[in-house]
């Protein structure tokens, strides 16, 4: 197709992949071969996703774990896609005036007390039950062989353990025992094992009990709910123990908690851009930022759209942030969005207010949209250097999760993988939580608890305030794309703030561009950092922006004469997106190079 886009390089770190029978990608090589191994041994793609998302609990614990969540868009053949929800709830103890008592401002980023409920196990197990063709013990035998015979550890993991290492050894001794064995950090390429998990595991299958495959599966689900995990987890964090704010606190998660919990099947919000519909999770997450940012980059011209050049960079970045500060002002669930307001916030007119608030210049202010009858919220705007100021250096290496302070920067991710099969049934799913850094390590059960509480404000007027059965409002996000009733991309990627802004740049080149998903994935990517955080301690940075390495000096130089404060990252540094999807005949599978560990499989 003809278009206005640089052009693409002709190198690419990789091809996309093209095959009749299936298509798999993943954010760690290990899960990406391990759905492909169900897919070949006969399972459909909800087989297969939930298999490699149970290794990637193990093999990429710093950045996913069972005690987190998940979000998935997951699509049956000839349906539309839906949410697979799995962010758990608020327990029923975490209130306002709990932590203000605690004498705490702000959810801390590490500590039992952030605990949500975990969502992810309970919303994979739903899935199986619902959609599935394996039994339990089937999909779960290659997490329990990486847990106890052991695999490399990777080079970030061991970097994680290096940034809280003192954290561990100091106040978090569970921690510590499994993950120092003999007080060292263990390098790249070390064999881990994680007995305990593999444990855990086989006790789940040993529950799934019953006269249909799918009761076997809810047998185990309660398990986890009702049984030996909620038991074990809740107990064991009700010791007091060291916060990422500095400061020790028990935990409030209960059994009763666990059991409350529901994952379930949504509909999806949807916009439609250059004649596809794009796919999103409702506002208690973030997903409906991308659909307000492609409704109004949808009114330009496309030299517009285009984020390798300074004009395309710059309008993109802008749209961006009026997006952002909606999500903040607007999104969550402790006052959820009601449908008119939604509709509002993705119609083309208010697109087109927000699109005439874009000027030559980078904007430094916070600018949510005016909406008759609806007060925007506006929550503390500090940058990072006041919140020093004000709070103080706490906390041993972790900064607030996933995020961990690393060689002096500020770096976190999470997961993602996205499978389709030959039958026509696609999977996108951004699991996260649980990192290994979030909360003390719980020796029975081989995990620790998720954070997500962190995404909460201690303001009853955030419409993302800490309410006791809230959902906080995530930022996972994975992206379908459909064409009339076919589902021709399935996406996402790790980066909290940054998933659907680099989601967005994909996109754009492939949607507008005409890039092929593994140009579009290669690509140097972007975004901006002016944006109200989502991870504890919640900061801003009015007017900044990221860009990797590999962006001609000219371009760079244009945006900052613009009045963007652009820091240069490295040159492959930003994103981790993996893509499956259908192009005519063929299913396509494509990932990202960018840390040298996610890979795509197809045949």
């Amino acid at each position: 197709m003809d278009s206005v886009f640089v052009a693409p390089p002709d190198f690419t770190t990789r091809p996309t992949l093209l095959g009749r029978f299936s298509g798999v990608s993943s954010t760690h090589w290990l899960a990406t071969a391990s759905a492909q191994a169900v897919l070949e041994g006969g399972g459909n793609a909800f087989d297969a996703a939930m298999a490699g998302a149970f290794v990637l609990h193990v093999v990429e614990p710093h950045l996913n774990g069972p005690g987190g969540d998940l979000v998935a868009l997951v699509a049956s053949a000839g349906r539309s896609p839906e949410i697979l929800m799995g962010q758990g709830s608020a327990p029923a103890g975490a209130s306002i005036e709990h932590f203000l008592a605690e004498e705490l401002d702000r959810v801390p980023g590490a500590g039992g007390l952030a605990a949500a409920v975990p969502g992810a196990v309970p919303a994979w197990l739903e899935l199986l039950a619902q959609r599935g063709t394996w039994e339990l013990p089937a999909v779960l035998s290659y997490a329990i062989d990486f847990a106890r015979h052991g695999h490399p550890l990777g080079a970030r993991v061991s970097a994680t353990l290096t940034a809280v290492q003192d954290l561990f050894t100091d106040h978090w001794p569970s921690s510590a025992a499994h993950w120092l064995p003999e007080g060292a950090v263990p390098t790249e390429g070390d064999t881990v094992r994680n007995e305990a998990y593999a444990r855990t595991l086989e006790r789940l299958i040993g529950a799934a009990t019953g006269a249909t495959r799918e009761e076997r599966v809810r047998a185990a689900a309660r398990e986890w709910s009702h049984g030996f995990v909620a038991n074990a987890a809740t107990e064991f964090l009700q010791d007091s123990h060291r916060h990422s704010n500095g400061t020790s606190h028990r935990a409030v998660i209960t059994p009763e908690d666990f059991a409350a919990f529901q994952s379930s099947f949504e509909p999806a919000v949807t916009l439609t851009f250059r004649g596809h519909k794009i796919h999103k999770s409702g506002p208690w997450g973030q997903g409906p930022v991308l659909l307000q940012t492609l409704a109004i980059l949808d009114g330009f011209e496309d030299q517009y759209l285009d984020p390798s050049t300074e004009l395309g960079a710059h309008t993109i970045v802008e749209a961006l942030k009026l997006g952002m500060a909606d999500r903040d002002a607007y999104y969550g669930d402790a006052r959820s969005p009601s449908s008119s307001l939604l509709t509002t916030l993705l119609s083309p007119e208010y697109a087109a207010t927000r699109r005439a608030q874009i000027s030559d210049a980078a904007s430094s202010q916070w600018r949510p949209g005016e909406i008759s009858g609806h007060q925007p919220y506006r929550p503390p705007l500090l940058t990072a250097t006041e919140f020093d100021a004000a709070h103080g250096q706490a906390g041993e290496g972790s900064v607030g999760e996933p995020t961990v302070s690393l060689a002096g920067e500020t770096r976190g991710d999470t997961c993602h993988l996205a499978v389709a099969d030959r039958w026509g049934n696609f999977v996108a799913a951004t699991p996260s939580g649980g990192w290994l850094q979030s909360s003390p390590h719980i020796p029975e059960l081989g995990f620790c608890l998720g954070t997500r509480l962190q995404m909460m404000w201690l303001d009853p007027q955030s419409p993302s305030a800490l309410v006791p059965g809230a959902r906080p409002r995530t930022t996972l996000t994975p992206t379908m794309v459909t064409r009339g009733s076919e589902v021709v991309a399935a996406l996402g990627s790790p980066g909290g703030d940054q998933q659907d802004q680099w989601q967005l740049l994909y996109l754009l080149r492939t949607l507008v561009g005409g890039y092929t998903p593994q140009q579009a994935i290669d690509a140097p990517a972007l975004h901006t950092t002016a944006l109200v955080g989502s991870f504890w301690p919640r900061t801003w940075e009015p007017a900044g922006m990221v860009v990797e390495g590999r962006f001609p000096a000219d371009v760079v130089a244009g945006l900052r004469a613009r009045g963007h404060i652009v820091t240069t990252a490295g040159d492959w540094a930003l994103g981790r997106l993996c893509v499956v999807g259908r192009d005519g005949e063929y299913l396509y599978a494509a990932a990202n190079p960018r840390g040298a560990q996610g890979y795509a499989a197809s045949r």
